[in-house]
């Protein structure tokens, strides 16, 4: 499990978390929702060990991540950032085995196992025939997908491929691993998006990894994630299952929107529709 109790951070005076208590179950898929400015994004980093809390804690699995190492941390944890911005255009391959740093000594190389790694990473994410491409020259969507595997290729347990349900075990099934995805699809078309929210989903669900996504697509959020975070202004405006907590009063409350909240016929998830300002 991933925690932040009763955690508050600001940048220099300006507060941007106030007392926000978070769960996210070993497992679970997670939404982090909130408007512009909410701290979303912060919070993201927080769970991710990448900021101190200024009050509270961070806990995975019931450590306090504070007295976890760096390299320990990033064994079990993975950031998805919005955008990746590189200095050089490296190979896609060679991005994803940059994923395989946190299991190095200084000056070693990766060896074979992290080159199998690598490529049953890009293999889970359906990125194969990119391997020797340059980052650069990929699409939004492509580019996305091979940041996700680079970050699985941080876990310690090894990555099956998703068609081979009869791949490699768990080295360590008793740690929880954590995929943090900020913004998701913000950049992506409709296609792509769907292929996203359906590698999460499977990345959820067959290869044991908990997710935390924070989005400002309601729709998105609605149809991929078990439970939702709405923040507001640094608080926790509601918590939990999807269903409760994305109601036409939540989105009044936190995005000053009036909107229709119904179940799809089709797909039987919430969708939200919008109809005007309050």
């Amino acid at each position: 499990m991933l925690a932040a109790e009763d955690v508050s951070f600001g940048y220099d005076a300006r507060p941007v978390l106030n007392g926000v208590s978070v769960s996210v179950p070993a497992g679970g898929l997670v939404g982090v929702l909130g408007p512009n400015g909410s701290g979303k994004t912060t919070l993201l980093k927080l769970l991710a060990g990448l900021l101190p809390p200024s009050r509270g804690r961070i806990t995975l699995d019931g450590a306090d991540i504070a007295s976890v190492d760096r390299r320990t941390m990033a064994r079990r944890v993975a950031v998805v950032p919005q955008e990746t911005e590189l200095a050089f255009d490296y190979s896609v391959l060679d991005i994803v085995l940059m994923g395989r740093y946190p299991h190095l000594r200084t000056f070693e190389l990766e060896g074979p196992n992290d080159l199998d790694i690598a490529r049953r990473t890009l293999a889970a994410t359906g990125t194969t025939h990119l391997e020797q491409r340059t980052f650069r020259t990929l699409s939004g969507g492509e580019k996305q997908r091979v940041v996700i595997a680079s970050a699985l290729a941080q876990f310690e347990t090894d990555v099956a491929n998703p068609s081979d349900p009869h791949g490699p075990p768990d080295r360590d099934p008793s740690h929880t691993r954590v995929l943090l995805l900020d913004e998701p699809t913000s950049s992506l078309d409709l296609s792509f998006q769907l292929a996203t929210a359906a590698l999460v989903q499977t990345l959820n669900r067959t290869h044991a990894t908990t997710v935390v996504v924070c989005t400002h697509d309601l729709n998105f959020a609605a149809g991929l994630c078990h439970d939702l975070v709405v923040l507001r202004d640094g608080r926790v405006i509601a918590a939990g299952p999807t269903e409760t907590v994305l109601t036409p009063d939540t989105i009044g409350a936190v995005y000053d929107v009036e909107a229709d909240v119904r179940r799809h016929p089709i797909t039987g998830h919430l969708t939200v529709v919008p109809l005007a300002r309050l």
